[in-house]
């Protein structure tokens, strides 16, 4: 549901008549939009992989994203010095998107007086492997579950399903990916966002197991990210989840410099052009 109020985009995802949307999405490294491969960046950016930088701002990303009515997309930060482009891009779309990148109580309000819809949180919720449901709770209680993300961004451990990876996907965390996992989560929070970070960047193709997993939960909105690759996969997704997931496209997209889908064409899908 899309609400303007007084000039500011206030979103609200609603959970009658699911379909799968598009959803957009600037990541930020060095604060520059760019699209790097899922688990290439680390601290002392060794063996980073990086698909796209873009000679365009944030801003006009943002920009782009509110006249074409796109909602509920996301700028994540990657690592540091990215503050400024975020609020640059959150000033051009107020209330039209999600911030993460080293989310906690110390700035979460902040965020959001920026300009934020909700703030993405997920690192905060670790104390080394071991998720902290304490910590969880108290930052939905100062600022209000309905303003909060938690990213559950994952890798796939063999023989286990998938467990959450904090630290830009560095560190493999105790916490599964289980129906029961998501159910205690999601009565904290408005929506979760998960990359599959095996294969996010890699444009070859989605997680079907895991899309299909969370469709079968469903318990709240869901953003899935990570190997799309095609138009085709907006309806794979769709279908494997019964339309309870969303999915973000990244590397693939023209609009980030690659050949598998056009922007516009994921405009005209969220429109109902399909």
């Amino acid at each position: 549901m899309l609400r303007d109020v007084g000039g500011t985009i206030n979103y609200q995802p609603s959970t009658i008549n699911r379909a799968t949307l598009f959803r957009p999405c600037i990541d930020l490294h060095e604060g520059k939009v760019k699209q790097i491969v899922g688990g290439s960046l680390r601290d002392d950016g060794a063996g980073l992989r990086t698909n796209f930088e873009s000679d365009r701002s944030a801003a006009e990303f943002a920009a782009l994203y509110r006249a074409d009515g796109l909602t509920g997309g996301h700028v994540i930060q990657l690592g540091p010095g990215n503050e400024e482009a975020a609020r640059a891009a959150l000033a051009a779309y107020p209330g039209g998107l999600q911030i993460g990148g080293g989310i906690g109580p110390h700035n979460a309000g902040t965020w959001l007086a920026a300009g934020a819809s909700h703030v993405i949180v997920t690192s905060y919720l670790f104390e080394g492997p071991v998720f902290r449901l304490d910590r969880l709770e108290a930052l939905a209680d100062e600022i209000g579950k309905s303003r909060l993300v938690v990213d559950l961004s994952c890798r796939r451990i063999a023989g286990a399903g998938w467990a959450v990876a904090t630290n830009r996907w560095q560190t493999i965390t105790d916490y599964l990916l289980t129906p029961a996992h998501l159910d205690e989560v999601a009565q904290h929070c408005e929506e979760l966002l998960i990359h599959a970070a095996d294969v996010e960047g890699q444009c070859q193709g989605i997680d079907e197991e895991l899309v299909r997993f969370l469709g079968d939960w469903g318990g709240c909105p869901i953003t899935y990210a990570g190997g799309a690759r095609c138009l085709e996969d907006l309806r794979l997704v769709e279908t494997l989840s019964g339309g309870r997931v969303d999915l973000t496209i990244g590397s693939a997209l023209d609009l980030f410099g690659g050949n598998g889908v056009t922007y516009a064409d994921c405009v005209a899908w969220n429109r109902g052009a399909r």
